[in-house]
């Protein structure tokens, strides 16, 4: 068997601060193959962009990976030093940021930009990286893409520099591609085009795609499969269809029941109760209890990550969909 295109085992990044060590990310393990769409979702502050940063080895300090295994296509990344991760960032790995400022250089034209981006990874001509760059903003709905290509990055709107930024992402289509939460600023129709594009490399190049959201509806129309998250940890990982339709955790309920669309109108909205609990001070046993409707005396004790059934698992031991583990 091929190995997976990315793998975590038990990743764990701390950030050690005056107040403590904050766990970001407490024992992450996921799995995305070659062609595939990952979503991984969850609340702020739940480790989902950590968990993304943490694969490039874009964590600066305090931040730290203090165990665990990134494996890219069997490698381990964690093992590399800074000059072969530079090899491997941009060309076989992307990674598009929220913030397209932290892709951008503000007092570079967009096509120095990306003609260097090219050039850095692919023996071709001047002319030949020109007219990739040209392309790359053509397929992320950049109108007359050769006029814009000569203006800078503070000459654009805030959407349009997140597209530019998508575009560098695109470029030497990527073994993988971490995305965290890229179309946030964009409309619905450019949003559209974003992920119609996404969807197309990975069928076509078999490019293997995390998606870092906090919006379960792209989710649903773009990922296979779904992690959920919440205080530094996996709770719920499966199809994107099984986890949204009857999901395990009732933390994954909770989120389900608070998008808008499925609440009646003039109804007051769904709410999860209380807040998420500070990451220096996380309860003992399992971090949600406090906020969950289902929680018991067991929940004291920290609750193994469990396969309730063939590819559907959770961090529960009073899941909705009760029934014997696989």
């Amino acid at each position: 068997m091929t190995a997976p295109t990315l793998e975590l085992r038990d990743l764990r990044t701390h950030f050690a601060t005056r107040g403590g060590v904050v766990k970001a990310v407490d024992g992450v393990s996921l799995r995305v193959d070659r062609g595939q769409v990952l979503g991984l979702v969850g609340e702020s502050g739940s480790g989902k962009s950590v968990t993304g940063f943490s694969i490039l080895g874009l964590v600066d300090p305090p931040g730290q990976v203090v165990g665990g295994q990134v494996l890219f296509q069997g490698q381990d990344l964690a093992r590399l030093d800074e000059e072969a991760m530079r090899h491997l960032r941009g060309n076989r790995i992307a990674m598009i940021f929220q913030d397209p400022m932290m892709t951008l250089n503000p007092v570079l034209r967009i096509d120095t930009q990306m003609i260097e981006t090219v050039l850095a990874h692919a023996p071709v001509s001047r002319e030949e990286a020109r007219q990739r760059a040209r392309d790359a903003l053509g397929q992320v709905g950049i109108a007359a893409p050769e006029e814009r290509m000569r203006a800078y990055p503070h000459q654009f709107s805030g959407g349009m520099r997140q597209r530019v930024a998508i575009a560098i992402a695109l470029l030497h289509k990527p073994d993988l591609i971490v995305a965290d939460e890229p179309t946030t600023a964009l409309d619905v129709t450019i949003q559209g085009q974003i992920l119609a594009e996404a969807q197309k490399l990975c069928a076509e190049h078999g490019t293997a795609l995390i998606w870092i959201t906090h919006d379960l509806s792209v989710v649903a129309g773009l990922a296979d499969r779904i992690a959920v998250m919440y205080a530094g940890r996996v709770v719920e990982e499966g199809p994107v269809e099984a986890v949204l339709d009857a999901p395990l955790h009732p933390y994954t309920v909770g989120l389900i029941g608070s998008v808008p669309s499925r609440n009646r109108r003039g109804a007051a909205l769904n709410q999860i109760p209380g807040m998420t609990p500070s990451m220096l001070n996380l309860p003992a046993g399992c971090a949600f209890a406090a906020r969950c409707p289902r929680a018991a005396s067991g929940c004291s004790e920290p609750p193994p990550f469990v396969e309730f059934r063939p590819g559907r698992s959770a961090r529960c031991i009073h899941p909705h969909a009760e029934g014997p583990p696989a």
